[in-house]
């Protein structure tokens, strides 16, 4: 009788801590859904401000090419151009990726395939380290290192998008790479088996077996790392130029939305057009962020289909 009681109080007070434990997870994850809904509103509404406060029209904002919205044009509309900045950080983002990409997936192979010994105890640690260098550290050194090198052994001023190339480059390769290696590592060992066995070499299986495998993981990685190049804004700030034009040379000063907010938000007075259209370009770098994260799910919900 007395075990019995022991036995009912034993579940009676697991039943406790596992109902309060369901309490604190839905109490935690309710704090982060009102976090992001609340993030999520503050800045698409202070954005649309632009169009409905002010009557800016989004066509105008998307697709013109002079930013300065202290001033109007013949037609009394305010010069609120975001094209350039849109298009120099697609093409940072898009060139940082290109480069690391290849870099990355060497790595990888190199790390998982081919040294897994000195991959784990030597390129793993310092693949670590780079992860967590500061920004600006990393723009400090381009702003000391690749901008003069530019400057004195290519062409022009060594601002521009060939510098924010390089360092975003550096930047999200730690990550590219890190991702691509576990996308490696989650190809069945038998796949390599099974292709060695039919009497490909060690290339031919990582090329035509591992890599073909492991593309989802790989291209989830590559995305991530966009994401974050997007994103950046102090280490881009400091080597692009920050000239809000188009820039026709890959070493001409550009800017990008990261680079515009960092620089005009502390300068701009909450309410005006001037405060309002910076949100705007917040609005647009976050429905790029928004974008990157669905290509990412959509890409893992396939690798899982298959």
């Amino acid at each position: 009788m007395e075990a019995r009681e022991k036995a009912l109080t034993q579940t009676s007070k697991k039943a406790r801590l596992e109902k309060r434990g369901k309490i604190i997870t839905f109490i935690c994850i309710s704090i982060m859904v009102i976090a992001a809904a609340s993030i999520l509103f503050f800045v698409i509404s202070k954005g649309l401000a632009t169009f409905f406060v002010n009557n800016v029209s989004f066509v105008d904002f998307i697709t013109g090419t002079d930013w300065n919205p202290s001033k109007i044009d013949v037609a009394g509309n305010p010069l609120v151009g975001a094209l350039p900045m849109i298009l120099g950080s697609f093409g940072v983002t898009l060139l940082a990726a290109c480069i690391a990409a290849p870099l990355a997936i060497g790595a990888a192979i190199f790390m998982v395939e081919i040294s897994p010994k000195f991959g784990k105890k030597i390129l793993q640690p310092v693949m670590e380290l780079l992860v967590g260098i500061p920004s600006v550290v990393y723009g400090f050194i381009g702003l000391s290192v690749v901008v003069p090198f530019i400057r004195e052994h290519i062409s022009g001023s060594g601002f521009g998008i060939a510098a924010a190339t390089v360092v975003l480059t550096v930047m999200i390769l730690p990550t590219v790479t890190s991702l691509t290696v576990d996308a490696i590592h989650s190809v069945p060992r038998h796949y390599r088996e099974a292709s060695l066995a039919l009497g490909a070499t060690r290339w031919q299986t990582i090329w035509k077996v591992i890599l073909r495998s492991a593309r989802p993981g790989i291209l989830t990685a590559v995305v991530f790392g966009m994401a974050r190049a997007f994103g950046e804004a102090l280490a881009v700030q400091m080597v692009i130029g920050n000239s809000v034009v188009i820039p026709t040379s890959l070493f001409e000063p550009a800017s990008t939305l990261t680079s515009i907010l960092t620089m005009g938000m502390g300068n701009t007075v909450m309410g005006t057009l001037e405060n309002n259209v910076l949100w705007s370009l917040a609005m647009v770098l976050l429905a790029m962020s928004l974008f990157f994260i669905i290509m990412i799910r959509f890409i893992g919900r396939r690798r899982k289909v298959k």
